[in-house]
């Protein structure tokens, strides 16, 4: 039984994988929309402890593919310590396949390109990224820490390394007042780089995130599903990417699941789109069983 430091997090496609928390939060934790490790002092753990943690997990999975490294932005370890970790994994786990985890632009930028390519040797091919917006304004106003040059930079490198991208928009988050920029500009991001996978949510904001949030906004105004909708048809509109992106949006926060691969469903998805708008709330997925 492994002695977790909860709350625990991993992305939905994680589900089958072995998880291993290398670090506890999050080594930023001060994006004002994100209350996933407010309650968590970042801390890097002894490598001596998650080798203990693989061997006790190892032995009722042996045959494990895949492993999540947690919590919130385990790219944060120096090369040296994840290389040791993933050289571990790798031979506790004789068919492992793939290791992947959270990521931050602020990761990538400190990572050199011979560090990027050391990790993707040992099997550390998949970053989960959230881009969130690609307004300049809007990355100011929520505390990403990051301009959008960063995040196009930051993107490019881990593709270039040969490492692997799903990456998170989230609809709603510019309100009302901004939502043409923020649309137009998010797209830019995904056109200028060659992530594999791209997935949007829509804003939820828990209790303890929304007031500073909302503070950093003049007058913002939550977009209401129909408003969503009509912003990610556009959303859509405006994305050409070169490459095939596997495009999702069934989150447990989106009001409709939406699937694809861009750019060939583009039309299709836009379609589906306008039709639930046509039908109005019967089309969307009831509140009570959404949630964020």
């Amino acid at each position: 039984m492994i002695d977790y430091s909860f709350p625990l997090y991993r992305p939905p496609a994680e589900a089958n994988s072995i998880i291993i928390q290398a670090t506890y939060g999050c080594s930023y934790n001060s994006c004002t929309f994100c209350s996933m490790y407010k309650s968590k002092k970042f801390e890097i753990r002894k490598i001596e402890d998650v080798f203990a943690e693989i061997d006790a997990l190892a032995l009722d999975n042996p045959n494990a593919t895949r492993v999540f490294l947690a919590d919130g932005d385990a790219l944060f370890l120096e090369t040296e310590y994840l290389t040791k970790l993933l050289h571990y994994l790798n031979q506790v786990f004789a068919k492992l396949r793939r290791v992947s985890v959270y990521a931050t632009a602020q990761n990538l930028l400190e990572k050199s390109d011979h560090d990027l390519a050391l990790l993707k040797e040992h099997k550390l091919n998949l970053l989960y990224y959230g881009i969130e917006t690609g307004n300049e304004a809007l990355l100011r106003k929520i505390n990403k820490g990051v301009s959008a040059t960063e995040l196009i930079t930051s993107l490019n490198k881990a593709s270039k390394a040969g490492i692997k991208i799903s990456a998170t928009v989230i609809l709603g988050i510019g309100g009302e007042k901004h939502t043409l920029e923020h649309i137009k500009d998010t797209a830019n991001i995904v056109n200028q780089t060659s992530i594999n996978y791209l997935s949007t949510l829509q804003l939820g904001l828990e209790d303890n995130v929304k007031e500073r949030f909302v503070k950093a906004f003049e007058n913002f105004k939550a977009l209401d599903d129909h408003q969503v909708l009509d912003e990610q048809i556009r959303f859509l509109e405006h994305l050409d990417p070169d490459n095939k992106v596997i495009f999702r949006s069934n989150h447990a926060s989106n009001a409709l699941h939406l699937a694809g691969t861009l750019p060939r469903d583009k039309r299709r998805l836009i379609k589906e789109l306008q039709e639930a708008l046509e039908i109005g709330e019967k089309a969307l997925i009831p509140k009570v069983f959404r949630g964020f």
